[in-house]
């Protein structure tokens, strides 16, 4: 486990489902959510800033870091689930979200899902459930790295390769990681459940998910938990056309642009983001 000053850790059972959460801090309760292919440590250059005024909490999802691997297609609205029922087992009845990543998209799906559950939600690097991508050389581009994942055959293999883990991490990102923070995801990664997870994960997006979105027929509802949607400008997967449709669906939606910036936003920039962050969920 890695360790970040002030940080405890511990095991919640949802009923079947155990989920490791890390946690720091008093006061408000603020839960802050992952995305692939990383877990809680993602949070750790924003967690001891944000312990001073909230009591954060940090699960893994299903499938990443400590939390339990089942067998299952892993489709966000699980995940959304898993968010929703691990309030409820800690005996939360209202917490500001903020989500990155596949955490970023379940995120909005468990406010729509349960809006009275969620104060104020901050999406970061993450397309919204209403983004309808055209079909062609730009859809195929944004979504090629997950082309090796869902392949037959290899999938669990790329999924658990260090080295695909560090090209994903550089790639999508402004700054270097050091062996050690590599290896902190790959790690876990590693593990045959937690590969057979990832490569769930994203066929559930390839096969069910996002053709559903691409016509208009994935997600039901609206928005009415107040939202702040930030993106790096450098984003090889996120763009401003993200978010293009979501202003119908959304009581109030704000969308930023993080100049010069990549997907890993809360590692490579985490000043930057917590200039965005305090101020909204305060």
């Amino acid at each position: 486990m890695p360790h970040v000053d002030g940080v405890t850790h511990r095991q919640v059972d949802l009923g079947g489902l155990g989920l490791h959460v890390a946690e720091a801090g008093d006061g408000e309760p603020l839960v802050m959510v992952h995305g692939w292919p990383e877990h809680w440590f993602m949070r750790r250059k924003l967690i001891p800033a944000l312990a001073e005024r909230y009591r954060v909490i940090c699960p893994d999802l299903r499938g990443f870091g400590w939390s339990d691997a089942p067998p299952g297609r892993y489709e966000k609205k699980t995940l959304a689930r898993d968010l929703v029922r691990l309030l409820e087992v800690l005996g939360l009845e209202r917490v500001r979200l903020v989500g990155h990543d596949w955490g970023g998209f379940a995120g909005f799906l468990a406010c729509i899902e349960a809006p009275q559950r969620f104060e104020r939600f901050v999406a970061l690097s993450i397309v919204s459930p209403w983004f309808r991508p055209a079909l062609g050389p730009g859809l195929l581009a944004g979504v090629a790295y997950q082309l090796p994942l869902v392949a037959p055959l290899v999938g669990t293999h790329v999924a658990s390769s260090p080295s695909f883990t560090r090209l994903l991490l550089q790639q999508g990102s402004t700054r270097s990681y050091t062996d050690e923070e590599i290896a902190a995801y790959a790690d876990r990664l590693s593990a045959p459940e937690r590969a057979r997870a990832t490569v769930a994960l994203y066929r559930s997006f390839q096969v069910l998910e996002l053709p559903a979105m691409a016509t208009g027929r994935y997600v039901d509802g609206r928005m009415t938990v107040p939202t702040l949607a930030v993106y790096g400008g450098d984003d090889p997967v996120v763009g401003k056309g993200a978010f293009d449709r979501a202003d119908e669906h959304c009581e109030s939606l704000e969308v930023e642009p993080m100049p010069g910036r990549a997907h890993f936003l809360p590692e490579e920039a985490p000043d930057e983001v917590l200039k965005r962050l305090n101020p909204f969920l305060s």
